[in-house]
């Protein structure tokens, strides 16, 4: 089979594409066809080894894991002999943000008790691979809160896989949603359900007069001290990265012993939960994943190499076989 592979940390240049066998199963794994995959911000970490704590989990001097790819739709051709919860023939989507998934490649290796549901009969594999990485951090936002219809949410980085999840997640619940983007990207984000759009490229969101109940960093480039002052008398800040020098998990800490403004860290548990919650929003009409360029297997390095420059809106797309094969 074709895979993406490297053996060292680094950009999109220490990739190649490498025939592999394929894998055979344990008895509690599936062998999934992979149809499609995404390359996203986990998976640039992943290869970068960047920030530097990335490393303790993925291989402080070479990576553990030379397949790289986190999230995944395919088809089931081969199960265990203790797998119960899957057939050969069965459509599935699944991520794993440890490094371990190995999904860009033709074919991969999944453990029935990790992240992996069936997919749902309605959803298209390309889409709905784009339906994974992005809400299952924006839903690891949304559950650590108790979201009201009457509140109102600031959403920075409104384009990313993230943030373009999280605005159709907040007008799902009934919040009136602020979001930042690049001007030139305002309808997108509009049209996602935004009612107030801030170009982040002429003014600064932090220094601005209106009060949030939540004030959520889908990107990581703000801090809590920046957004502090715009946060309701117990609203809380959520972010997507660790902060400035590592602060956002110790100010969660102390948070249940604190009164007052919050900060919540989203540890992104409850993958199976993730992937339910998309199927759930997308057979309401309340979720369309926001999709930017596709490119195929034997176009890794490009598709990296687009995802590293930081200008993507939504998803990238690695189409690895057609849906039909």
């Amino acid at each position: 089979m074709k895979a993406a592979y490297r053996t060292s940390y680094g950009n999109q240049e220490v990739l190649q594409i490498k025939e592999l066998p394929v894998p055979g199963p344990s008895e509690n794994d599936v062998i999934i066809k992979v149809t499609a995959t995404t390359v996203n911000r986990t998976d640039c970490a992943n290869l970068t080894g960047k920030p530097l704590i990335m490393q303790l989990i993925m291989g402080l001097v070479t990576p553990k894991y030379p397949v790289p790819g986190t999230d995944f739709t395919g088809e089931i051709v081969e199960v265990g002999e203790k797998v119960k919860k899957f057939k050969p023939g069965d459509r599935v989507w699944g991520f794993d943000d440890s490094g371990k998934a190995a999904s860009q490649a033709e074919y991969m290796i999944f453990n029935e008790n990790r992240g992996i549901e069936l997919m749902p009969d309605s959803i298209n594999p390309i889409e709905g691979v784009a339906c994974i990485e992005g809400v299952h951090y924006a839903y690891n936002f949304i559950n650590k809160v108790s979201l009201k219809p009457s509140q109102k949410a600031m959403v920075n980085g409104g384009t990313g896989a993230i943030g373009s999840a999280l605005i159709q997640m907040l007008k799902y619940h009934g919040l009136s949603v602020t979001a930042t983007c690049r001007g030139e990207h305002a309808d997108i984000v509009k049209e996602l359900g935004a009612d107030r759009i801030i170009d982040y490229t002429s003014a600064d969101f932090t220094k601005e007069n209106e009060i949030y109940d939540y004030v959520f960093d889908a990107v990581g480039k703000s801090s809590y001290g920046k957004c502090k002052r715009l946060l309701s008398a117990r609203g809380i800040y959520i972010s997507s990265e660790l902060g400035p020098n590592y602060e956002n998990p110790f100010l969660a800490m102390i948070a249940p012993v604190s009164s007052g403004r919050k900060v919540k860290f989203p540890i992104p548990l409850n993958i199976n939960e993730s992937l339910k919650f998309s199927a759930e929003l997308i057979s309401a009409g309340a979720f369309k994943p926001l999709i930017d360029r596709m490119y195929s297997l034997e176009e890794v390095k490009e598709a990296y190499a687009y995802v590293l420059s930081g200008q993507k809106t939504g998803n990238v797309i690695l189409k690895v076989q057609n849906p039909e094969t």
